[in-house]
């Protein structure tokens, strides 16, 4: 086989490329005109075409006009009203204020460089920590549903 160079080589895909050939289970597709080169040598059975692209849409038929009879403004879904917001314990809201609130009243006095006296510091430790702790204690040791085993499909 002879090399031959890459512009050959186009060229020759250039000068052979020619209209689709038919094949047997496929209808041979018409020529629109386009390998004369121009817009204006478009042949009659284009012509047809163009014509239908200058046309208005057909008129699209409204909700009402395809269901005259239903009301749809009451035939709606309502979900029923949502359960009560759950509460928890005042032994549980102090234990939360301590794990959230410690933390957070030793940060603003950090910031804003406000001394605290040692046993305020040490209170606010002590709340954090005891808070965590009693939190994890009371935390459930059973899953919320047995027969759940994790699996998500």
């Amino acid at each position: 086989m002879v090399p031959i160079d890459d512009d050959e080589a186009w060229q020759a895909i250039v000068d052979n490329y020619g209209e689709r050939p038919a094949l047997d289970d496929e209808p041979a597709l018409p020529s629109t005109g386009r390998e004369s080169g121009s817009a204006d040598d478009l042949g009659e059975e284009s012509a047809g075409v163009w014509d239908t692209l200058d046309d208005d849409p057909p008129p699209t038929a409204s909700w009402d006009d395809e269901y005259p009879d239903s009301d749809w403004t009451t035939d709606r879904f309502v979900p029923p009203p949502p359960p009560p917001i759950p509460t928890t314990t005042p032994d549980r809201y102090a234990a939360w204020s301590g794990v959230l609130g410690a933390p957070a009243i030793l940060l603003i006095c950090l910031i804003f460089r406000i001394s605290l006296p040692q046993l305020v510091a040490y209170f606010l430790v002590a709340a954090f920590v005891g808070g965590f702790l009693y939190l994890v204690f009371k935390m459930s040791h059973e899953p919320r549903d047995p027969d759940d085993d994790g699996a998500v499909l």
